[in-house]
């Protein structure tokens, strides 16, 4: 299947839409911390009229410091595992549970480039964590191609969305 490569935040209002319907049909607040992608999971929920029912707040932790300060992501982690890591991504998750007033909660931290790859994490290496009340956290190491740092930041937007989407109704249905 060839699908139609994303080209603005607009492309996922689908998506967003139907993360924020699940999130109202069962009552439930989303929090994002949010590296790679600066901020562009909460603004695609939060560009949806109506989307304070569900939206509690976004954490931007570019930095580390920001990660540590803003959410609690031990500072000897980051040093031990590297800011792009399943560990810190899914310290992320529950750092914006636990300091939100959110049910659930999405992180991503990734390489969009260009630049700042490694041979063990090149350009395009994301990782996603959700974490949701009750439930143990979920992580997704992904690997986008290196389509320029757009496509991976919009590519991690939709991955991110439709996990939390998942969790949601893996949740819905226990």
């Amino acid at each position: 299947m060839n699908e139609r490569r994303l080209e603005s935040l607009d492309d996922l209002a689908p998506l967003a839409s139907n993360v924020l319907e699940e999130l109202k049909a069962q009552g439930k607040m989303i929090a994002t911390a949010e590296s790679c992608t600066g901020g562009l999971i909460c603004a695609a929920l939060t560009e949806i009229a109506g989307s304070s029912v569900a939206v509690d707040r976004g954490f931007i932790t570019y930095s580390n410091e920001a990660k540590t300060e803003l959410i609690g992501v031990p500072a000897g982690l980051i040093t031990r595992e590297g800011a792009v890591s399943k560990e810190v991504a899914i310290a992320m998750a529950e750092g914006a549970l636990e300091r939100s007033n959110g049910d659930i909660s999405v992180s991503v931290t990734g390489i969009a480039g260009p630049g700042g790859g490694s041979e063990h994490k090149p350009v395009g290496t994301v990782h996603i964590a959700v974490a949701a009340t009750g439930e143990p956290t979920q992580h997704f190491h992904c690997w986008f191609a290196d389509h320029g740092r757009q496509f991976i930041r919009l590519e991690t937007v939709k991955t991110a969305l439709a996990s939390v989407l998942n969790a949601l109704k893996d949740a819905k249905s226990h």
